[in-house]
């Protein structure tokens, strides 16, 4: 029976496909729309049995999900590995999909992981909950800034308290006539903004689909629901990582290197990572010695060599092993006490 290998290259508005067979002979290239009814209608009229591939874009899951069942094997390409190895002087979105196809059929295709359609869908809840989180640090520092910019004294720690908040509006006076307007709004719109990040992180946290992986990761002292969710979001299946080094590259918590002729150096931390994590995980590390005696030890080994950011680092790490180790192994944490020295 032929085998076919499809390439594919998407787009906001189209999608690029070659279609060859093992011996590299193009049977088929074209372009259809970037729309569900389209692509279906295309992936029906294929000939079968086929295997397909496509890089990693913010177009690719809903496009994977829809060609899944059709496809005997489907596989997503790290972008940047894959310009590596297709590197050419030509390029546009034909020979893009052509190159994909040859890696494909040459099994060289750098293939990254998928998630369930079920971890994408929660992981975008929590991505979206972030951003909720960003705007609500957005708005109160606007508050701060205005109240400033008219010269009004203020307690930056109870400033958005909700007692506290009230009395200083009342207490305004020689302002401008638009700042009282401004502050309701701006306090209306937090409010709005802290009540839906509470409610999503309540939703994600009661997920059947990962509701047992939270339980354990908790067990973790110095680990919160944020991190857990992040962690189980982000990752997706534990076992993806061969060793505690992949998971800390994952997630930027190492800094690239460059080797040549003997010499080594090394850089700042690498940007080829998933960002989520990073940011979660950093400021973790800076709680986390409060609650872990072993974190805490971790941390002030390194704060005694003379760099506090490199502490901060150390103690991540310790996180990432954490969580690596008990997500694994599907067991809680137990805590051992700290060794001298």
């Amino acid at each position: 029976m032929k085998l076919y290998f499809i390439g594919l290259d998407l787009h906001k508005k189209i999608i690029v496909f070659c279609i060859k067979t093992r011996t590299g002979k193009v049977v088929a290239e074209g372009t259809i729309a970037a729309r569900p009814t389209a692509l279906r209608k295309w992936a029906e009229e294929l000939q079968r049995p086929w295997q397909g591939a496509m890089e990693a874009t913010m177009f690719t899951g809903w496009v994977y999900d829809l060609l899944k069942p059709y496809a005997t094997e489907l596989k997503v390409a790290n972008p940047l590995m894959l310009r590596a190895i297709a590197a050419s002087k030509k390029k546009n979105d034909k020979v893009d999909a052509s190159k994909i196809a040859d890696a494909l059929r040459a099994n060289l295709l750098p293939e990254c992981y998928m998630a369930s359609t079920g971890i994408r869908e929660l992981r975008r809840l929590l991505r979206f909950r972030n951003l909720l989180v960003r705007l609500a640090v957005a708005l109160k520092n606007k508050a701060g800034g205005v109240l400033m910019e008219c010269g009004v004294e203020y307690n930056k720690k109870k400033l958005h308290g909700k007692r506290y908040f009230d009395d200083l509006l009342e207490r305004l006076t020689e302002v401008p006539d638009s700042l009282r307007p401004m502050l309701r709004v701006n306090r209306n719109l937090l409010n709005a903004l802290l009540k839906t990040q509470n409610k999503l992180v309540k939703k994600l946290s009661r997920e059947p689909l990962i509701r047992e992986r939270l339980e354990r990761l908790l067990t973790i002292p110095g680990v919160g629901v944020i991190l857990a969710l992040t962690w189980v979001l982000e990752v997706g299946d534990p076992h993806r990582f061969g060793s505690q080094r992949r998971a800390v590259s994952f997630c930027g918590l190492c800094s690239a290197e460059s080797s040549s002729a003997g010499v080594s150096k090394r850089g700042p931390l690498s940007k080829q990572r998933n960002k989520h994590l990073q940011s979660i995980l950093v400021e973790a590390a800076k709680l986390g010695p409060r609650w872990n005696p072993q974190l805490a030890q971790v941390h002030e080994r390194e704060v005694q060599r003379g760099n506090k950011n490199r502490a901060t680092l150390a103690v991540a790490r310790k996180l990432v092993a954490y969580l690596l180790y008990v997500d694994k192994s599907g067991r809680p944490f137990e805590l051992r006490e700290p060794t001298a020295g």
